[in-house]
């Protein structure tokens, strides 16, 4: 019985067939985070709001020079442009990757020139005289890796997913510098608050201390009440510049945030009035679904499971298909002449063999990288709920504190007032005006303080539900 003749036709069509072969390894399974997720908030249940703002998150505050500060961070900070050009790697490695589904096509010209010898080593004892040769030729040389096991479709998986953790990164990114604009604006702030306040003592002592040098004059107090006025006044001075030192700190990190020179970064002086605004918690299970380092993670697991495939593939015979067709000619007259045609196509076989223990060590590798990866989801998980548990706790009880101080520079104020108004009159003495003021501005600073930390911790809470709720 004759047999059929070699058919390049017939090994592409086998070639087709082998790219419905099976994928080995695991296929990828969301890992179960339900003992690390509660059913609900500590201090509420949760109420998801689908219809409050996302996106931009900060103009919850109403504040447009927080608006304008945000929009300058995300156009000029280098981080984020440096965490963009990371996701632009990583969609251009997917690229890379993705082109391994296809062949590899190279065209190769080639002219050469050469002497053979008059002398070569033969079998045959006849002459072959020395010659000087041209070869010219042109082929179309193609190379292509028939997927069999899935090596290409896990790997191509595992750098879909990187790209994926990758973009989820940027966000983190962008989530995190927004939160950081608003953190020290909130901040800034409260040091305008702070430096209200003691303009006001200070415009307050000078006009006692006046007072009290008349008095003095006059013979009517000891030289020890003026003494203390001026100590007192200069105490106010040195706070006066202490914290206009650190407004001056918080502005430069804010300018460098934004992305701007901090010599020539200004924001004008303002003062928050009223409470931040009230955000609602999401559901945990939500929760997982808008944090960009929860999605981060999940990917990463993605990855280093589908690796697991592209390694267990190295077990088997790894099969390339190459061909090449093309003109090959002595002389350039006749390269493409119909005589000078050369083809070849035909299959490869790779079996590793001594590579087999290598591989067992790397498939065990890969095992662990992804053990890992579930490990590090999982923790992040549990850093997510604790994010939120914080805020809100920071919430509550800064809110309750900001409200008692606020009765407390009330009552101070009117005391002060009070005791002022008893000191002139020659009720009572400098040392009971002096400790009303300190109490009263003591109050201030810190009910200013407080009210700040209330705002950096709605700021702090919205990043912990992921820039959205």
């Amino acid at each position: 019985m004759p047999m059929t003749p070699f058919s390049p036709k017939l090994l592409l069509l086998l070639s087709a067939a082998f790219l419905t072969a099976c994928t080995v390894g695991p296929d990828y399974q969301k890992p179960d985070v339900s003992a690390q997720t509660p059913a609900q908030w500590k201090w509420k249940t949760a109420e998801p709001r689908d219809a409050a703002p996302r996106g931009e998150w900060w103009t919850v505050f109403k504040d447009s020079e927080l608006n304008r500060l945000e929009k300058s961070a995300l156009q000029n900070n280098q981080d984020v442009r440096a965490a963009m050009a990371r996701l632009d790697q990583a969609r251009a490695t997917l690229g890379v990757s993705t082109a391994a589904y296809f062949p590899e096509v190279t065209l190769q010209g080639a002219a050469q020139r050469e002497l053979t010898s008059g002398n070569p080593p033969s079998p045959v004892p006849i002459p072959i005289p020395a010659a000087q040769l041209n070869s010219f030729s042109v082929p179309l040389a193609l190379s292509y890796e028939i997927d069999l096991w899935g090596r290409i479709r896990r790997s191509v998986e595992s750098v879909q997913a990187s790209a994926g953790a990758s973009a989820a990164d940027f966000h983190s990114v962008l989530l995190s510098l927004n939160a950081e604009v608003a953190s020290n604006y909130f901040l800034l702030r409260s040091f305008d608050a702070e430096l209200a306040a003691l303009h006001a003592t200070l415009t307050s002592q000078e006009k006692t201390i006046g007072l009290i040098q008349q008095r003095f004059t006059a013979g009517t107090i000891p030289d020890a009440e003026p003494a203390k006025a001026k100590s007192e006044l200069a105490t106010t001075r040195a706070d006066l510049a202490d914290v206009t030192r650190q407004r001056g700190e918080t502005l430069s990190a804010l300018a460098v945030l934004c992305g701007q020179p901090a010599s020539t970064f200004e924001v004008s002086s303002r003062v928050l009035s009223g409470p931040p605004p009230r955000i609602p918690a999401g559901l945990p299970a939500s929760l997982l679904e808008r944090r960009p380092d929860v999605a981060s993670a999940e990917r990463k697991v993605a990855a280093t499971n589908a690796d697991i495939g592209a390694t267990i593939a190295g077990y088997f015979p790894a099969v390339t298909l190459t061909g090449q067709a093309g003109f090959t000619s002595k002389d350039t007259t006749g390269l493409f002449t119909s005589d000078s045609k050369v083809w070849s196509i035909g299959p490869n076989l790779t079996l590793p063999i001594t590579g087999f223990f290598i591989n067992q060590a790397k498939v065990k590798r890969a095992r662990a990288a992804n053990d890992e990866a579930v490990a590090a989801y999982r923790q992040t998980v549990l850093n997510a709920i604790k994010d939120v548990e914080t805020s809100l706790t920071q919430i509550r009880y800064r809110q309750a504190q900001a409200t008692a101080l606020k009765e407390a520079v009330t009552a101070s104020t009117q005391a002060t007032d009070l005791t002022r108004q008893r000191y002139e009159s020659g009720s009572v003495s400098y040392l009971e005006l002096l400790d009303a003021q300190r109490t009263s501005t003591a109050s201030e600073r810190a009910a200013s303080c407080v009210q700040a930390q209330s705002w950096i911790a709605t700021v702090r809470f919205i990043r912990a539900l992921g820039g959205a709720w």
